[in-house]
């Protein structure tokens, strides 16, 4: 399949790198944190008390959904108050998960497929976490980070799309929007107009996901980046131009 693409949006967690593993290793670095300097926190608030808190502060804060910082530093505030620590402790303990939070472990094929990508067209980086691709070290593939805390509307609000877009300088239909989230990044692409790319990398045992929907599929379903780019490639041969 082709069709024209002028530009194109990336999710990041999950989709150029996991990010399970990513969270682990930032709230191992915030409980050590906590131990050497709000050693009662730590003690009040180990790991499953603290994720059971973070669930409860996105609970009940719904108008908070795109903005997982406000979120997180509300917990800590919550933890550092109930424990008996000075609050004031709140920014440099985030500053301690967060600069782990950036230090993500790309999938095998990620970066050369974003340099190849990038050659072709324009990429800009849409999403609801919160990394930071100049800490990460991968801004310079990308022409802008639009994200959902920034926005003031996660996906798959039209609007974050519908901005990027104007940002691209693009019509929807001219972008095409790549994400391994069925919801967020899939149908919220497809309802905002852009084509969308659906990541469906194979599990540990090499099982894929069954796309649940029957009104609606991705434009494009590929294993990884790589394969993405290969397909960009071929559809940007002069016999099959997508200008």
């Amino acid at each position: 399949m082709s069709f024209p693409v002028r530009a194109i949006t990336l999710d990041l967690d999950d989709t150029i790198w996991p990010i399970a593993p990513v969270i682990v290793r930032a709230e191992s670095a915030l409980g050590a944190w906590l131990r050497e300097h709000a050693p009662r926190t730590a003690a009040r608030w180990p790991l499953a008390a603290m994720r059971a808190l973070r669930d409860e502060v996105a609970a009940s804060h719904p108008q908070l959904a795109h903005d997982f910082t406000r979120q997180r530093l509300i917990t800590l505030e919550r933890m550092l108050r109930e424990a008996g620590d000075d609050v004031a402790l709140v920014q440099p303990a985030f500053d301690a998960f967060f600069a782990a939070r950036c230090e993500v472990e790309h999938y095998d094929d990620s970066l050369d497929a974003l340099d190849r990508l990038a050659a072709r067209v324009p990429l800009a980086a849409l999403s609801n976490g919160n990394a930071d691709l100049q800490r990460i070290g991968l801004m310079h593939v990308f022409a802008f980070q639009l994200g959902a805390r920034e926005h003031g509307a996660a996906k798959p609000a039209a609007s974050i799309f519908h901005a990027a877009c104007a940002q691209l300088d693009c019509d929807p239909a001219q972008v095409l929007h790549v994400g391994d989230d069925i919801e967020m990044d899939v149908v919220g692409a497809h309802r905002a107009g852009l084509r969308s790319c659906w990541i469906n990398r194979p599990d540990a045992e090499g099982r894929v996901r069954e796309w649940p929907h029957a009104d609606l599929r991705p434009d494009l379903e590929v294993p990884t980046l790589a394969a993405l780019a290969d397909w960009l490639d071929a559809a940007s041969l002069p016999s099959q131009s997508v200008a």
